[in-house]
């Protein structure tokens, strides 16, 4: 594996495809909720299709929300607010079906102070996180530039730059690797939503220059760099009126592209008790500390528990033989330096803040914005201290 040469490919997805649209309601709904209640507990789920938004799932919360209001902004700020587009969000028809969390689960989950219980995980599973020092931001590069492009799609419709792109549309980069060593970026595929008056060679031509080559490292670039744009031939119909969307459909995408395993929990629509959510934040946070303190070049670590239980029942670190030390050091620098029960989780990256819908577009790790503290590396010297180096 460290000197074979080989093909590695990610994909990212713009705001207004029909998945995102849904993972884009559900964390617009947990916003409205936590802005007015930070204790609320939400599991929201959305499904649009042609000219119907359905909303379903559980909220328990204090707040007084008009969810219906909520959904429509998303779906206007998104931009699908013309009727040509088959889906919009004055006319499309929005139906509720939510109701409270189960009692059962709230018992499990809540704290008690008066018999020493903290509060214990909204859910059993296993969650991962992964880091890399293969880019600045210690992520996977093909999954980055898939992100990247998608930003910058989403930039020449918005700004009028572009004023034929609508709002779907999708990438795909793929990386020739020697070893664990990125070499040059070799094939970009760009599906974009476009209106009708437009021709295909007009769009391939500016995409390619507008988009695809503004977004790729200039040692990355190959001069057989391969290009398809659109290579069905069009993309006049796209967006929930062509194709149904449903939270949680994207989790490569929202991850790391295919690198590293994943859990199979979805996090849109999740308040941070639920440790799908939280406790993959918690993850990438502890992954990319590692990589940042030299204890190895990748990281992926799963930590999993049980529904009701405080402390993770397993904490596992692989490093695909990149560590400095052994993985096991590295497990037991993890334990003393992170506390990664629910509650400590969600303190010490404040998560109980309406910050969610923007991580519902344009991926949840390797985005160096405020918000995203779990993006953070101050457990360096910390880890460094605790495993010996």
């Amino acid at each position: 594996m460290r000197n074979r040469r080989y093909l590695f490919t990610s994909e990212s997805v713009t705001m207004g495809h029909p998945d995102k649209v849904a993972d884009q309601i559900s964390d617009g709904v947990l916003d409205a909720v936590l802005e007015q209640d930070p204790a609320s507990r939400v599991a929201c789920e959305s499904l649009v299709k042609k000219q119907i938004a359905v909303l379903a799932g559980e909220i328990t919360t204090r707040a007084e929300v008009n969810y219906v209001n909520v959904a429509r902004k998303v779906i206007a700020d998104i931009g699908y607010n013309d009727p040509a587009l088959g889906f919009d969000s004055e006319s499309c028809f929005i139906l509720q079906a939510l109701s409270r969390q189960s009692p059962d689960i709230a018992m499990g989950v809540d704290s008690d102070p008066s018999r020493n219980k903290d509060q214990g995980a909204g859910d059993q599973g296993m969650m991962f996180g992964y880091a890399c020092n293969e880019t600045p931001e210690l992520m996977p590069l093909p999954i980055l530039l898939a992100h990247r492009m998608v930003q910058k799609l989403a930039e020449m419709r918005q700004k009028g730059m572009l004023k034929y792109l609508r709002p779907d549309g999708k990438s795909q980069v793929t990386v020739e690797y020697e070893g664990m060593r990125p070499l040059r970026v070799t094939t970009c595929v760009i599906s974009t939503h476009h209106c009708p008056d437009v021709s295909q060679e007009q769009i391939k031509a500016d995409v390619e220059r507008e988009v695809i080559r503004p977004s790729i490292p200039a040692d990355m670039m190959s001069e057989s760099l391969e290009c398809h744009v659109n290579p069905t031939g069009r993309f006049e119909h796209g967006g929930p009126a062509a194709d149904c969307g449903l939270t949680g459909r994207k989790i490569i995408v929202d991850t790391y592209g295919g690198r590293g395993r994943h859990g199979g929990g979805a996090f849109s629509g999740k308040d941070p008790s639920k440790v799908d959510r939280s406790a993959s934040y918690a993850t990438r946070w502890v992954a990319k500390n590692v990589v940042a303190a030299g204890l190895a070049d990748i990281c992926e670590v799963q930590v999993a528990y049980a529904i009701g239980v405080a402390r993770p029942v397993s904490i596992h670190v692989y490093t695909e033989g990149t560590g400095k030390i052994s993985e096991d050091r590295i497990v037991e620098a993890v334990k003393k330096t992170f506390d990664l029960r629910p509650a400590a989780i969600i303190e010490e990256l404040n998560l109980r803040r309406p910050i969610f819908l923007q991580t519902a577009r344009n991926g949840h790790f390797g985005r160096e914005e405020d918000n995203f503290t779990w993006e953070r590396t101050d457990k360096v010297e910390e880890l460094r201290r605790n495993a010996g180096v």
